[in-house]
């Protein structure tokens, strides 16, 4: 099968023929049609997440089609069409797994980073761990969903009742989960990297009813903010957004450090908050909301063979919504 592969940290993926995995009895192998592209794939490559497996297949927001099942599985079937998220497996047993926070396991496996994942022609992954992809929705609209979405969506419940939500970054999470807040009548403000208008004129487009660069101030205080960029800087900036007894939640794997802030843009009883990973519970959720509402994505499509070029658009900004890679 053909496969980009990272072979060392801070390289381009380099294009390989591999065997075609073969699944273990508790696995399914699946054929990859297609897989979105996160900025948690550029912090694998650069360092930023501690290489855990090379080589390595990158790409855990994955839609494909089951070839072959193990002898053990039960819970899916040849021919089906599922989607792998970036939890690829826990382990079931401890704490974290036996109280219903399965995201915060400390033996996890990850698609992606400690499991190969979707940037190859095939992937095999634990069907306990994915999700039924319906025939409403092409592989390549519903692969942002399976990470973008998922942990979008664990983030976005963090704010609770909030009514006035600001967005700090408007990629693929925030394009996404805006359709749900206007589905649910609540008020967003999107901010985004300096100067870009076609950005803000994209969040509007979408429904919010502000838009502005990250440095701004909404034109009012806000209940709730979700930084969706992985920006340390960003965190006084959104408590300083956020009313007394707001949230501020920092919604992606990684972030550079948050610098020193004065505890009175703390105070006031406002929760500074982060999100790990998702829980099955998140995706079942998630793509319900999305299948019924339905939320739809804006992607730009790659060939495999351009899976680099595709992680150096996301990595500038050159693109709205998700980049998908197309098998």
């Amino acid at each position: 099968m053909k496969a980009m592969v990272l072979e060392k940290v801070g390289s381009p993926l380099q294009l390989k023929e591999l065997p075609k995995p073969v699944p273990e009895k508790d696995q399914i192998l699946i054929r990859t049609q297609a897989c979105a592209v996160c900025r948690t794939d550029l912090h694998i490559m650069d360092g930023e997440l501690p290489a855990k497996k090379l080589p390595l297949i990158l790409g855990h927001q994955v839609v494909g089609i089951i070839e072959e099942v193990g002898s053990e599985v039960s819970n899916f079937s040849f021919g089906d069409i599922v989607g792998v998220p970036w939890l690829g497996k826990t382990c079931g047993q401890c704490k974290f797994c036996l109280s219903d926070r399965e995201n915060l396991c400390d033996n996890a496996l990850y698609t992606g980073y400690t499991l190969n994942g979707g940037f190859a022609e095939y992937c095999v992954a634990y069907p306990d761990f994915c999700f039924p992809i319906h025939g409403s929705v092409s592989a390549a609209h519903a692969a942002p969903y399976l990470c973008g979405g998922l942990i979008g969506f664990r983030a976005y419940r963090m704010t609770g009742e909030a009514k006035k939500i600001g967005f700090y970054g408007f990629g693929s999470s925030a394009h996404m989960l805006i359709q749900l807040a206007v589905f649910e009548k609540k008020e967003v403000y999107a901010f985004t990297r300096h100067g870009d208008n076609e950005g803000q004129d994209f969040a509007k487009k979408l429904g919010a009813i502000w838009a502005g660069n990250s440095s701004d101030m909404a034109p009012e205080l806000l209940d709730a903010a979700i930084i969706f960029a992985p920006v340390g800087s960003l965190v006084p900036t959104a408590l300083r957004a956020v009313d007394k007894g707001g949230v501020v939640v920092c919604a992606g794997i990684h972030m550079s450090d948050i610098p020193a802030f004065p505890y009175e843009i703390l105070w006031g009883e406002k929760v500074l908050r982060s999100v790990s990973n998702l829980t099955r519970l998140d995706g079942n959720e998630f793509l319900d909301f999305a299948e019924g509402i339905p939320i739809k994505t804006e992607i730009s499509t790659y060939t495999l063979e351009q899976a680099n070029r595709a992680l150096d658009d996301v990595r500038r900004g050159n693109l709205q919504g998700t980049a998908v890679i197309i098998l």
